[in-house]
């Protein structure tokens, strides 16, 4: 009978080094390669909908900057007025980059005095100033982006609460995985 229950305990020896392990690599992943994370509200349609699931990469931005075109999951800012501890995650995209100056008017963004052709956006859409740039132009600081979503009627973005630092950026979105006739890899945007 000893040699049975030996061999039981065994058994469940081994299937708890197995999850320890799997969550082991699991956090690694998680913490510090790539995060998953859902979209949630219409402020980046039609890039993004509702309950699409992406992955974040985490790592990119540790060797280089964001970049104009990137698609970027950044913690909320305070005057986004998320609820208090939901961790509060906002996914849109860079509009413009630390040293640049950024004016919304006339139905557009412009970066540096110049126009922003954004040809993912329908011809239909409208960018209209927000709280932070009805008063003119916006001069970022040294780790400062602009960031706003692609469906400027319907977005909470730079517009609104003014630029995002550095810090905050999570990582970049790189690859739709749910649903599965979309998935593949997030298209980066050429100005």
């Amino acid at each position: 009978m000893s040699g049975f229950v030996g061999h039981i305990g065994e058994f469940f020896l081994d299937i708890v080094e197995t999850v320890v392990i799997a969550l082991s690599i699991f956090l690694v992943i998680y913490l510090l390669l790539m995060q998953p994370h859902q979209v949630n509200g219409s402020s980046m349609v039609p890039t993004f909908i509702t309950g699409e699931y992406v992955l974040t990469d985490k790592v990119s931005y540790r060797f280089g900057d964001p970049q104009r075109g990137d698609i970027i999951v950044f913690h909320a800012p305070e005057a986004a007025q998320c609820p208090k501890g939901t961790g509060c995650d906002f996914i849109k995209r860079v509009i413009a980059l630390p040293g640049e100056t950024v004016a919304v008017a006339n139905g557009g963004i412009t970066v540096n005095g110049k126009p922003l052709k954004e040809e993912y956006l329908p011809p239909s859409f409208e960018t209209k100033p927000g709280k932070a740039t009805e008063k003119g132009s916006i001069t970022l600081g040294a780790t400062q982006y602009f960031a706003v979503g692609d469906n400027r009627s319907f977005s909470s973005d730079s517009r609104a609460w003014g630029p995002i630092t550095r810090d905050a950026i999570v990582g970049k979105a790189f690859f739709r995985y749910l649903p599965l006739n979309k998935a593949g890899m997030v298209k980066h945007a050429t100005y």
